[in-house]
């Protein structure tokens, strides 16, 4: 995941959009706002935009079951 969201200058950011969050993790902006409101996924607000970490992203993916397949 850390390359993925590497931006300018190589630097990790702290926080992402929703969109963006979208695009790291493969999932659909339904599946995050989802996960929002059942307070699996926390959020940061700055003004009007609407924020995740990346500690939250990768918290909230270290949480769900890992699938074995046979």
């Amino acid at each position: 995941m850390q390359r993925d969201v590497q931006g300018e200058a190589g630097l990790e950011p702290l926080a992402v959009s929703i969109r963006e969050g979208c695009r790291i993790l493969g999932i659909k902006r339904s599946t995050i706002y989802r996960e929002i409101a059942a307070g699996r996924l926390k959020v940061r607000k700055a003004g009007k935009r609407t924020l995740l970490t990346v500690a939250e992203l990768r918290r909230w993916l270290a949480l769900l079951p890992e699938h074995l397949s046979k």
